[in-house]
């Protein structure tokens, strides 16, 4: 496998979630073959090939290392099986994408409000009818180490192919696992999730495949990929302060503290979190130092990468 190879959804809502935060970033993509095509570049990262899959093909291709870098859903990466961290690496989290991972039960189990009650009901289920409690789901291998978290062992899966949470209505299960929003859906079917039955938090996550081929080339472009997003990332959460410069005692004990309180030093101001803005300024203006001006940077580019340390601290 020689150059970098990242693989990103082929369609839907979090295809187009992945394309806007890459050309916020200034990372336009550009699919061959028109608009249906599979394959892509990246501008900004040349020499980077990209692969337009589904999202469960990415998670496929990652933990299998048939991509080195990939963008899909948390709750599809851990559906790999166990140990998922020995074979990929999170990288960074991307804020959109996100939905839970929840057991679902019908409303009508008035009594079955946790995780406990649960395993009492299927205990009870099983001495009633002989038969175990059928839970639909396509997310297997998590139902399965959730389950045995919380001792619930008399159970079978009724893996679903369709629609999961129609299943108790169909008779087709008693309950329900799946991946939801909000939650409409499931009220919808008459289900209710219960209180300690959220399995994962999922979001879009940029991950790297640890069973990759890394050669020198898929390494530069990564780390080029990797500082121009978290470049990016950083700009969205900081504001520059600057003033008109006093260069006295007091001055310098004021930028003193704001860089004590994480800010950092720019000619003439400040970097701080965006959430400090205005305490920092009110704090300046209290000094007489001002007027203060506060701009927003489009990229803070940091000496080290803090993902590509951690891939290069997994691979080497």
């Amino acid at each position: 496998m020689s150059g970098l190879i990242i693989a990103i959804p082929s369609k839907g809502r979090l295809k187009e979630q992945v394309e806007g935060w890459l050309a916020d970033a200034g990372l336009k993509l550009e699919v061959t073959g028109g608009a249906r095509g599979y394959l892509a570049s990246l501008k900004g990262v040349p020499g980077a090939q990209v692969r337009l899959l589904s999202a469960a093909d990415i998670a496929e291709a990652l933990n299998a290392g048939e991509v080195h870098l990939g963008v899909t859903g948390e709750d599809l990466l851990r559906e790999q099986g166990e140990d998922l961290d020995s074979r990929v690496l999170l990288l960074r989290a991307l804020g959109f994408g996100r939905a839970d991972l929840v057991t679902a039960v019908p409303k009508s189990w008035l009594d079955v409000e946790s995780m406990a009650d649960l395993e009492e009901v299927a205990h009870d289920f099983l001495a009633r009818t002989g038969r175990r409690m059928r839970v639909a789901t396509k997310y297997l291998a998590q139902t399965r180490s959730f389950f045995a978290r919380h001792g619930i062992a008399d159970y079978r899966i009724a893996e679903s192919g369709g629609a999961t949470e129609g299943a108790p209505a169909a008779g087709s299960a008693e309950l329900v696992v799946d991946i939801t929003t909000t939650g409409a859906t499931l009220q919808a079917n008459g289900l209710k999730v219960l209180a300690d039955g959220v399995m994962l938090k999922s979001q879009a996550q940029l991950a790297a495949s640890l069973r990759a081929t890394w050669d020198a080339a898929a390494l530069a472009s990564a780390e080029r990929l990797l500082r121009i997003v978290e470049a990016r990332a950083a700009a969205l959460s900081s504001a520059t302060l600057t003033w008109p410069a006093r260069s006295d005692a007091a001055e310098a004990a004021l930028v003193d503290q704001l860089v004590a309180a994480g800010g950092s030093r720019r000619p003439h101001g400040v970097l701080v979190d965006s959430t400090q803005v205005a305490e920092a300024s009110l704090a300046l203006a209290a000094a007489g130092l001002g007027p203060v001006t506060v701009a927003r940077p489009d990229f803070v580019f940091d000496v080290n990468s803090a993902a590509m340390l951690a891939l290069r601290a997994q691979l080497f």
